[in-house]
């Protein structure tokens, strides 16, 4: 029996530890999305416990322990600190099987040198251990050293001003390249409620009257020159699913007057604008050599009582079942048939969708790069074991794995670069299965361009990202 967490933890063959250790495990990190906050970065946030760094907007926790019977207050409420990480680590004992576990675990060995279990009976030692640790200087900017990360993307509203952005840019000590992504989805949701005071925090921001969709496109590429100034290479967009609802320009142009003027919109209507913004934007990306991400598949806000009290991304959303391939592909083809299809990875939260997209990608790869259209990493409710392995073996049967732009960490939490290893073991031990069961040749050259490629190289690759200097990727 192998010992708890060890350092051939998920790997099961002899190629597979040989791969990891030799290949996966010293290539640095290349973090291309993550929702972690650019001002903490550069103010160096300092955390006072481990439950300030764990607990804090992680509704990944928070889902685990509500399943658990944890009160309200002891995750989210007012109760002490040490009593909500104590709850936690009661929780996590029941968490056999969740990527929680290996990721509670692996942040404690990596950040904090403790290689026991977390649970109750061992909460206080683990406690007094990790708060001594992070009197002791473990910061926010010290956590992302430790962690070899080169460069990372934060997750940016076009309204934002990027002050935090210049200003870790202008700080020649830390190393590491922060970069904004655009995130555009205030700007496309015009059945929110605030979506005109929206357009007038937006106006404001681009110094432009937005009485027109026109003019809302002017003023987004306005801000997009901001962006661009800054570094910003990546767009994401997150919706219930990739539509394509095509409809004139004077048509869009009065679906907006009538919600600028305080009218509510169809379902149909809402589709074509958005159908429209999506267009206009996936142009936009094409022209400035953006890529463009497409996270898709979530219903949100499920719980109206957790949703009245707490907000948004409360640790209440799910898998959304409706996804219509035509749309997408009809998306798509809008921009690929007249050259406009930019660089595009896309993310479905529905695993019953991994064919789908495999084919889809299929559909629309070109010669002008390699793996342009992209499968993107198991997201979400899919960022576990089993559903990597079924990810990239969709990938694998569909489409050319060795192309794949590898792991992000989608996080809040400047923790999480240990997902970063999770995925390499699952990857290393995927492809190590292959190896042993004769499936693919023992041929090291081969074999280490495929694990540094998606763990880390294909990636700079594919976003031409300035990494010490050098521009690796010109389209």
């Amino acid at each position: 029996m192998k010992r708890f967490m060890d350092e051939d933890l998920l790997l099961s063959t002899d190629t597979a530890k040989r791969l990891y250790h030799r290949y996966a495990a010293p290539m640095p990190i290349l973090d291309y999305h993550c929702h972690i906050s650019p001002r903490e970065i550069y103010e160096d946030r300092g955390f006072d416990n481990i439950a300030q760094v764990w607990l804090e907007g992680d509704h990944y926790k928070w889902r685990q322990m509500r399943a658990n019977g944890v009160p309200e207050r002891c995750i989210t409420g007012d109760a002490p600190d040490k009593e909500k990480f104590s709850r936690y680590a009661e929780t996590l004992e029941m968490a056999i099987g969740n990527p929680l576990y290996h990721w509670s675990h692996l942040e404690l060995k990596r950040y904090f040198g403790y290689d026991g279990p977390l649970n109750g009976e061992t909460a206080d030692a683990v406690w007094e251990l990790c708060n001594e640790r992070l009197r002791g200087g473990l910061t926010a900017r010290e956590m992302i050293r430790m962690s070899n990360v080169t460069l990372l993307c934060t997750t940016d509203d076009p309204a934002d001003s990027l002050v935090w952005h210049q200003k870790i840019a202008d700080d020649e000590g830390f190393g590491v390249r922060v970069l904004p992504t655009w995130r555009p989805d205030r700007a496309m949701s015009p059945e929110k409620e605030d979506y005109p005071a929206y357009l007038k925090e937006l106006g404001r921001a681009a110094d432009v009257e937005i009485g027109s969709f026109d003019a809302l496109i002017g003023a987004l590429k306005k801000r997009m020159d901001l962006f661009e100034e800054m570094g910003c290479r990546i767009s994401d967009h997150g919706l219930p699913f990739v539509m394509y609802e095509p409809a004139k320009k004077e048509e869009i142009e009065q679906i907006f007057s009538r919600r600028l003027a305080g009218s509510s919109l169809s379902p149909r209507e809402i589709r074509q604008f958005k159908t429209a913004f999506l267009l206009e934007m996936g142009r936009e990306y094409d022209r400035r050599d953006w890529a463009m991400q497409l996270h898709y598949g979530v219903k949100r806000d499920n719980n109206e009582k957790i949703f009245r009290a707490l907000g948004a991304d409360a640790g209440i959303d799910c898998i959304y079942d409706h996804a219509p391939a035509a749309d997408m592909t009809g998306l798509l083809n809008a921009l690929a048939r007249t050259d406009e299809l930019p660089r595009t990875i896309i993310y479905p939260l529905n695993p019953a969708d991994n064919a789908v997209v495999g084919t889809v990608i299929g559909c629309f790869q070109e010669g002008s790069v390699a793996g342009k259209i992209q499968q993107g990493s198991a997201w979400w409710f899919n960022d576990h074991k089993e559903g990597m392995i079924r990810q990239m073996t969709t990938l694998a049967s569909l489409g050319l794995l060795g192309n794949f732009i590898g792991m992000l960490t989608d996080s809040r939490s400047f923790l999480s670069y240990t997902r970063h290893e999770y995925f390499r073991r699952i990857l290393c031990d995927l492809i190590g299965g292959w190896v042993e069961e004769g499936g693919y040749p023992e041929d090291e050259r081969a074999l280490e361009k495929i694990i540094r490629g998606i763990s880390y190289e294909n990636a700079v690759r594919y976003f031409g990202f300035d990494i010490r200097g050098q521009k690796v990727y010109n389209k």
